[in-house]
């Protein structure tokens, strides 16, 4: 049995066929994770249907063909077993693209990889504790007196899955704009200057986000707001760092950030 790949240190030559190796057991480990975590989240899934059901306040569910009750639980407990494989996902992807960074770059991404999981699990909380109590209620009840409103057990589960990711891939944003400024890609003088159409921008994001109704857009939109405005602040304070560090990379643009 081989052993479980090593992480290449930065400037190690390895053959492609090596590369290939790595990348495969890789994959095999991400994958064997994620069915690990489906047997414990499948044994569990009554549990996690019972805690995505609270938002509609004691309404059951409706199943409209034979395999519905199974494809149903089935789902739920595969994004359940997502959900909890992510830190290892990560950890996998990121010891596979490590050797590309040199070791001072690394320690960066590290912090960055381990704040965008505490991000993601916010987001999520969020979207499971107040988007979804606020919006669901109110979207049944809406013009009750035309509707007998009725919920069909995979389209709310699915609705409440992309809501809950959703949310959390969208608190990805200090990230990703940490991201930009550390490649020199846009700095935040410009951040500052565009600030106008990034606010745009976030609110263009949550309207394309899938199935997602304008009550949750709107309970989505202002934490997303607040964290563009703070991603600003954060880059600016960065950007500082790594500019006396000698570590940050000239904006691609190279003009405008007066």
């Amino acid at each position: 049995m081989k052993r479980l790949p090593r992480r290449l240190s930065h400037g190690e030559e390895a053959s492609l066929v090596e590369h290939l190796e790595e990348l495969r057991t890789r994959l095999i480990i991400s994958l064997a994770s994620v069915g690990v975590l489906f047997i414990f989240t499948y044994a569990f899934r009554k549990t996690i249907i019972g805690w995505l059901s609270v938002p509609l306040n004691g309404k059951e569910p409706l199943t409209l063909s034979p395999t519905e009750p199974f494809t149903t639980s089935f789902n739920v407990a595969f994004y359940a077993a997502v959900a909890l494989a992510i830190p290892i996902l990560v950890w996998q992807i990121w010891a596979f693209l490590a050797p590309a960074f040199e070791e001072n770059q690394q320690k960066t991404v590290v912090r960055l990889v381990i704040a965008a999981t505490f991000l993601l699990a916010g987001g999520m909380a969020f979207a499971y504790w107040i988007v979804l109590p606020n919006a669901i209620p109110f979207l049944l009840s809406y013009d009750s007196d035309l509707y007998h409103a009725e919920v069909r057990a995979r389209e709310y589960y699915s609705f409440a899955a992309v809501t809950i990711l959703g949310c959390g891939v969208l608190f990805e944003l200090p990230i990703f704009i940490l991201g930009l400024v550390r490649l020199g890609i846009v700095s935040a003088a410009r951040l500052r200057q565009n600030r106008r159409i990034g606010v745009g921008l976030c609110i263009i994001l949550v309207v394309l986000l899938p199935g997602v109704d304008f009550v949750s857009m709107g309970l989505q939109a202002l934490p997303i707001l607040i964290l563009f405005e703070a991603s600003i602040w954060v880059a600016v304070f960065f950007e500082r760092r790594w500019a006396a560090a000698g570590v940050l990379r000239e904006p691609l643009t190279g003009t405008g950030d007066s």
